[in-house]
């Protein structure tokens, strides 16, 4: 998933900061939804600086506190359900549905990262286990970081803000937050309810502007102590290259396998891998590319699965009854149209789909998809799937592996044995059994190995990578 299209450089910077403004175009029409400030770097300077300030008050702020401040964004969040759905769906991909959604999934992160702060704790350390430290007693604790710079996609623009500024708040840090240029104005949203909160000033600071203008200069400050980024592989990449000596958590993207076994219940087996497939218009970094279908169900599965995605009705995001709103972008969209050509010139068959209208790209299903296409080993990050028939499971899992990524993968059989074993076998972050890849509930531990980034979020996991571990010693010999 993308997040920020590139990082700076100095010609860039010249030039698109003389815009003192950001327009925010509904991608659908691209109508004129708000607007938000290009901060300078100059500004980007002072914020930082205010924000090293609003570490120190965040370390001194009780549990208490924290929970309290998160709690009533939570309550107040839950109020006001509507206006941000509206947003969301308004500025960004979403349809009014999905946007609702994505609203309750965020009251819940902010009420765990509440929790989470409650469980803070250390333990004691048995140093007598040492010869000659029988006198000494001591423990460690956690301890915030300082400064965490929390870099959000466009995809989910509220609760993916929220499972980066919940658990830095909850850890007792402060928090610089840049939004993806294209959806920042439910983030600021959610910025304005803390700011109505007892939090005090600099603790929470938002940054908004192009990342490609600011991105390296956020990420290269030594006064930056993590920096939290969800987004594209080749800018995690270019972080990694440019943050020194400090934290670094990244989700970056997959490729996310589903395998269908023959003793499968293939009513839920398809339930699940059409919503996963077509959720948010595969803007989505769970979203199920890649099905792989045992012979004996694979003719089923696939008339079946076509019929449905040829059904989903695109439009007006903010109808009840349309099912998939449009690509982010124009550049989105003939991303996913260069894609598709490419599986067609090399003899793929398209079985639905395939057309592009505007930033609207149809549900599109292929098979017989070659190893060398595209689709078959990049991210898509549209509404494109391929289905693979497979005899042995054997098979199933090299090619499903066979890929740089590994957030998460998806398994449907009713075999307990083979359920285990075929997710013992899976090179991924998480595997969802009798689920599609696109599950998730946003207290489990979230993140992938391999191109898929480091590090888990997941409230309780960000919690963790959000802070250090001190130890004490107390010398009790007399």
């Amino acid at each position: 998933m993308s997040a920020i299209q590139g990082l700076s450089s100095p010609t860039t910077v010249a030039l698109k900061n003389s815009q003192p403004q950001i327009q925010v175009l509904n991608p659908e029409d691209g109508s004129l939804v708000g607007t938000v400030v290009n901060n300078s770097v100059s500004e980007v300077d002072a914020i930082i600086a205010a924000a090293v300030i609003g570490a120190q008050k965040a370390k001194k702020l009780s549990s208490n506190l924290r929970m309290s401040v998160l709690n009533e964004v939570a309550d107040n969040l839950s109020n006001q359900k509507e206006l941000f759905a509206q947003m969301i769906a308004r500025e960004g991909i979403k349809t009014i549905n999905e946007a609702r959604k994505e609203v309750s999934r965020c009251v819940e992160t902010i009420r765990i990262s509440a929790e989470e702060a409650r469980r803070l704790t250390g333990e004691t350390i048995a140093f007598d286990q040492a010869p000659d430290s029988e006198n000494r007693f001591g423990y460690y604790r956690r301890i915030p970081l300082g400064v965490v710079a929390a870099i959000t996609p466009f995809n989910d623009p509220l609760n993916l803000v929220a499972h980066k500024i919940g658990p830095a708040i909850a850890a007792g840090n402060s928090v610089i937050l840049l939004p993806h240029h294209e959806t920042p104005l439910v983030a600021k949203l959610l910025v304005e309810l803390f700011n109505k909160t007892s939090l005090p000033k600099g603790i929470l600071n938002l940054v908004t502007g192009y990342g490609i203008e600011i991105g390296d200069m956020i990420v290269s400050d030594p006064r930056i102590n993590m920096v939290s980024f969800t987004g594209g592989k080749s800018v995690g990449e270019r972080i990694l290259s440019l943050a020194g000596l400090k934290k670094i958590s990244m989700e970056l993207g997959s490729n996310c396998p589903v395998i269908v076994m023959d003793d499968a219940n293939i009513d839920l087996a398809m339930e699940a891998c059409v919503s996963g497939a077509f959720w948010a218009a595969g803007q989505n970094c769970l979203h199920v590319q890649r099905i792989y279908l045992q012979d004996d169900i694979y003719d089923q599965f696939t008339a079946e699965f076509c019929r449905r995605a040829s059904e989903i009705s695109m439009g007006d995001k903010l109808s009840e009854s349309t099912q998939m709103g449009p690509m982010i972008n124009r550049r989105a969209a003939l991303k996913v149209e260069e894609m598709v050509q490419d599986a067609l010139d090399k003899n793929s068959t398209l079985l639905c789909g395939g057309k592009r209208q505007g930033n609207f790209f149809q549900p599109t299903v292929f098979a017989n998809v070659s190893s060398n296409c595209l689709i078959a080993k990049e991210e898509v990050f549209g509404p494109v799937t391929v289905l693979y028939r497979f005899s042995d499971k054997k098979e199933a899992i090299t090619q499903a592996n066979d890929v740089e990524f590994g957030l998460q993968a998806g398994i449907f059989t009713n075999d307990l044995e083979l359920a285990f074993e075929l997710a013992d076998s899976m090179d991924c972050g998480g595997v969802m059994i009798n689920d599609s890849s696109d599950y998730r509930i946003d207290a489990m531990p979230f993140g992938g190995v391999k191109g898929s980034g480091v590090g888990r979020e997941g409230v309780m996991n960000a919690v963790k990578e959000m802070t250090d571990i001190k130890t004490y010693c107390f010398n009790l010999r007399k």
